[in-house]
């Protein structure tokens, strides 16, 4: 019986053998702050699987880049792809009344590197951008969801556990894991890091269209962010004649909803007349989407042996376009960490320490405005912006996306900061009933999302 019994458990070995990969690096998540990080990490000759659960192409929001993705699509050999999938964005617009608008454009932000950006379909950019890391080494596979993580007795991840679309389980043994699954925060949610924002809260119902009218000439590719009295509106001009067209709203106003969800995003797009003009002759193209309470911040970016990037981190708002830019500039952060750490263990814990310094440095300023851009403060600011000590450039800057290292314009910003101060002392009754109304919403919870886990 004990040869048997031998025979029996190394085939059994053999078997666990067959269902074990290995990988110096496992990326978790397909979308642009995954891709990114596994070309890069592939690049520096590290073994990298990256596993999205979804298959691309797959709807997704977040269609506007900023002027500084650019300097990394271009690092990453993708930039040609993008222009020729993308709409020319050389500003972002927002109106004031009913015929008039402030358009801040890029090439007047402090310093710009590049000034314009792009608007693009987000299932074709995360697609290539997926397709473009397999083609620079990374394996990296679709339909797979990782389903656990073991963490060894040093405290690191050590096995993944993960299943395929046809149901089949194996593990992959890696020295590292980057936690790029956006809003589905694999780690914030298994170690319990995600919290919800205590500061402010939001939720969205958006769908694209087509025939919906676009500005003349050089404004045609600009985004527009319209005020409305429960939020804010986006319209943002793709390719083949299609807009997004969505409004981030209070909760308490979305929570008002009966019925049909359509009738209830063109109840409120109607409420706009500088935006209802242009959706005359407008036709739905796609499904209208609704997604609730997404505000939240994990309380650790980083561990022994793995990193968090993008929204697998943190997600505020999507009102500054700030999203896909976040994702992939701490994904090239997050590419230089592991590198690091991997080569020289001893430097892991420093390494992660500049990261996080670094990004919540950049995330505190776009989020100080993100917190305030629905108060009659700013809107009253952005109806009459001034140049005074270049604090309008700065402002633009901070649009682009320059909110990390550009000294001049961090300087700029915190003196925006006292301006705005001051406005709201001259208008104190009206700014406070504007904070108070924010305040309330993060108590307002809305359910029923409509897109799939980890969007937008």
């Amino acid at each position: 019986m004990t040869p048997m019994t031998e025979d029996t458990d190394a085939a059994h070995a053999d078997r666990e053998d067959a269902r074990q990969e290995r990988a110096d690096v496992l990326v978790i998540g397909g979308g642009p702050a995954g891709s990114t990080v596994a070309t890069l990490l592939a690049r520096m000759g590290w073994r990298v699987i990256q596993l999205e659960k979804a298959r691309h192409p797959r709807f997704h929001i977040g269609e506007s880049l900023l002027p500084m993705n650019l300097p990394i699509l271009e690092r990453l050999g993708v930039l040609d792809r993008v222009r020729d999938m993308g709409v020319f964005k050389p500003g972002a617009e927002f109106p004031i009344d009913e015929t008039n608008y402030n358009t801040f454009r890029f090439e007047r932000a402090i310093d710009a590197k590049f000034p314009y950006a792009y608007q693009v379909k987000r299932e074709q950019f995360d697609q290539m951008l997926f397709a473009h890391a397999r083609a620079n080494g990374v394996d990296a596979r679709e339909q797979v969801e990782v389903l656990r993580v073991d963490f060894g007795a040093d405290g690191r991840p050590a096995l993944a556990h993960a299943r395929d679309a046809e149901g089949r389980e194996f593990t992959i043994r890696t020295r590292y894991i980057v936690d790029a699954s956006g809003r589905d925060t694999f780690f914030g949610n298994r170690l319990k890091l995600k919290r919800k924002n205590s500061a402010h809260q939001s939720a969205a119902i958006f769908s694209h269209f087509s025939g919906v009218q676009r500005r003349d000439g050089e404004d045609a590719g600009n985004i527009t962010v319209q005020r409305f009295a429960h939020g804010w509106m986006w319209l943002i001009p793709l390719q083949d004649d299609v807009m997004s067209v969505g409004a981030v709203c209070f909760p308490e106003f979305l929570k008002q909803r009966r019925g049909d969800t359509e009738s209830f995003l063109m109840k409120a797009l109607e409420s706009e007349p500088q935006v209802w003009a242009r959706m005359q002759g407008a036709q739905r193209v796609a499904p209208v989407h609704v997604t609730g309470n997404y505000s939240y911040t994990c309380t650790r970016m980083a561990g022994p042996g793995w990193v968090m990037v993008g929204d697998a981190y943190a997600f505020v708002d999507p009102v500054f376009s700030s999203g896909v830019y976040l994702g992939m500039n701490s994904a090239e952060h997050a590419a230089a960490v592991v590198d690091g750490a991997l080569r020289e263990p001893g430097h892991e814990a420093a390494l992660q320490r500049a990261m996080d310094r670094r990004l919540r440095r950049g995330l505190k300023h776009f989020t100080w405005f993100i917190y305030r851009f629905t108060t009659p403060v700013m809107q009253a600011l952005f109806n009459a912006p001034r140049n005074v000590w270049q604090v309008e450039q700065a402002v633009i800057s901070m649009l682009a996306g320059d909110v990390f290292d550009n000294r001049a314009v961090l300087r700029r910003l915190r003196l925006f900061r006292a301006i705005y101060a001051m406005t709201a002392l001259g208008m104190a009754p009206t700014a406070f009933r504007g904070w108070l109304r924010r305040r309330r919403q993060v108590g307002v919870d809305v359910r029923g999302d409509t897109l799939q886990p980890g969007n937008p």
